[in-house]
């Protein structure tokens, strides 16, 4: 895990200021937790309650956009497919999403009557919210501009199905 983090973490364009993890073992550990705290500038970090599956509901709710609609709900237990669905994230599913498909965020949330009201922003993709005044600095939103106009959104599609053809169906596999 503190592996994985710290590879996420430089990919990142922004600093951490926060580690919300699960109650699995394979975060709660001391190396993560001491990494995450021995820092120049510390990061905060919480957990879940134990059997207070509410706690996690931001998390979880990404395991059906970030796993499930991507890898289905089969489980892929061989360990020579980490490489390749970690490469799938990293190299095709992360740009796409961020870089070309909006979502909604929550602008204000009241209640009305018996009802409860919501208004949300106007869809935009997660680099153009990095790039809105004041979250980055000028060489970062350009290194994010020059990453942006590398990319070619048919491509990047073309490449996830031709991965997940690999990684759902590998030749000499039977599809059941």
């Amino acid at each position: 895990m503190l592996a994985a983090t710290r590879e996420v973490e430089q990919r990142l364009p922004f600093g951490l200021l926060g580690f919300d993890s699960d109650n699995g073992g394979e975060f709660l550990n001391h190396h993560l937790w001491t990494y995450m705290r021995e820092r120049e500038v510390a990061v905060e970090f919480t957990r879940s309650r134990p059997y207070h599956s509410d706690d996690n509901a931001h998390v979880e709710q990404k395991n059906w956009t970030w796993a499930r609609q991507l890898l289905g709900y089969g489980r892929l237990e061989d360990p020579q497919l980490v490489g390749p669905i970690s490469a799938l994230y990293r190299e095709v599913w992360a740009p796409w999403q961020n870089f070309f498909l909006p979502c909604l965020k929550l602008e204000r949330k009241w209640r009305q009557g018996s009802h409860w009201r919501k208004r949300y922003e106007r869809p935009r993709t997660a680099y153009e919210r990095l790039c809105a005044p004041g979250m980055l600095s000028l060489k970062q939103r350009r290194a994010l501009r020059a990453r942006y106009d590398s990319l070619d959104p048919f491509e990047l599609k073309d490449e996830l199905e031709g991965k997940l053809k690999r990684i759902l169906h590998p030749s000499g596999q039977s599809q059941s």
